[in-house]
């Protein structure tokens, strides 16, 4: 095993004056994050040269020999190419020592951002998430997520104004069911953010021209990525990231500002088409196996692979935002982990 992933500190040879990481991501559904298609988001960096990544691609296309002109995660994850899964992430493979994702839970981003937006106090999100997974139940956790998402994102495909008096008549009702326990006092915390809701849904009308949403999880993802490969160093990185129609101009300036103020070097996000760069392509790889098998892991309905998490453990970001304390453990994290933070 690299003995930096141990430490915490970046992965790769580290030789240049500049890092340069390719990027891709896993799971996004933007700001649908309770009733999409995924639990999880994962977010990739490689720091591999073009030609390692190139003899990487004919490798695994020379392993798998799939017709397909574009590979991505699925053909890997495929059970009849295990044995290429298995070699991509194991010490020896191509992106062994070199590579990091990030992951994010999605129920617990929306339930941090809620903790941001009503409270002010990000750290109310671990008592949230225990309340909404272990007291609420399955059915009340999911509505109070839903209404919660709904709350917060951007555009909630509804009549203007009807997101606010939804979210609190579900919290009223909830806090009633619990009264006199420790949920119905977490819950009650909520009660008092009205004021700070409404102020929230007005300046989505009334604010910047360019919006940062609170609930994509993409743009502090790639804030931590940056993070991570610069390091307490503060080594200067270059992220090469596929194109997405969230990174506008305005909003990959705000990461690069983001990232400044936080201490991370960041030199550069630069755009480019997935299929022209082949460090990119590993990313994506590595994205999409991670999602998978932190997904499967999170749900616990059969289809979790414990030797495939524990191939993926070793890439796996400690600064990964995260609630579940059964799978935190499997994949190296603490839980809760709200470390990775963007502004309300």
């Amino acid at each position: 095993m690299d003995p930096h992933q141990d430490s915490g500190a970046p992965p790769g040879d580290g030789g240049a004056a500049v890092r340069e990481i390719a990027c891709d991501e896993s799971g996004s559904d933007g700001e649908n994050l309770t009733g999409g298609n995924t639990d999880v988001f994962a977010h990739a960096g490689v720091q591999v040269s073009v030609a390692d990544a190139a003899r990487a691609l004919r490798e695994i296309r020379d392993r798998i020999r799939s017709p397909a002109t574009e590979y991505k995660a699925t053909h890997l994850l495929r059970e009849k190419h295990r044995t290429v899964l298995e070699w991509f992430l194991a010490p020896g493979g191509p992106v062994h020592g070199a590579a990091r994702v990030h992951l994010t839970e999605k129920s617990f981003f929306v339930l941090d951002r809620l903790a941001g937006v009503l409270l002010g106090d990000r750290g109310a999100a671990a008592e949230l998430y225990r309340t909404v997974r272990e007291a609420l139940g399955a059915e009340d956790g999911q509505r109070f997520l839903s209404v919660a998402n709904r709350l917060l994102r951007t555009r909630n495909g509804a009549e203007p104004g009807s997101s606010v008096p939804l979210f609190f008549e579900t919290l009223d009702g909830l806090r009633r069911a619990c009264a006199g326990t420790d949920a119905g006092s977490a819950l009650g915390r909520l009660a008092a953010g009205r004021g700070r809701a409404e102020a929230y849904r007005a300046g989505l009308l009334d604010g910047p021209a360019v919006r940062i949403p609170v609930l994509n999880p993409l743009l502090p993802a790639i804030v931590a990525t940056a993070a991570y490969w610069s390091g307490p160093e503060r080594r200067p990185v270059r992220l090469v990231h596929d194109r997405q129609n969230l990174l506008t101009p305005g909003r990959i300036a705000w990461i690069e500002e983001t990232a400044r103020r936080s201490g991370v070097a960041l030199t550069e996000l630069r755009l480019v088409v997935a299929r022209d760069d082949p460090r990119v392509q590993l990313a994506d790889f590595l994205a999409g196996i991670a999602r998978k098998a932190a997904g499967d892991a999170l749900r616990g309905d059969g289809d979790g692979d414990p030797g495939l998490v524990a191939l993926l453990r070793p890439y796996v970001d400690p600064a990964s935002l995260w609630g579940d304390g059964g799978t935190a453990d499997a994949l190296g994290l603490s839980a809760p982990n709200s470390s990775v933070r963007a502004p309300n």
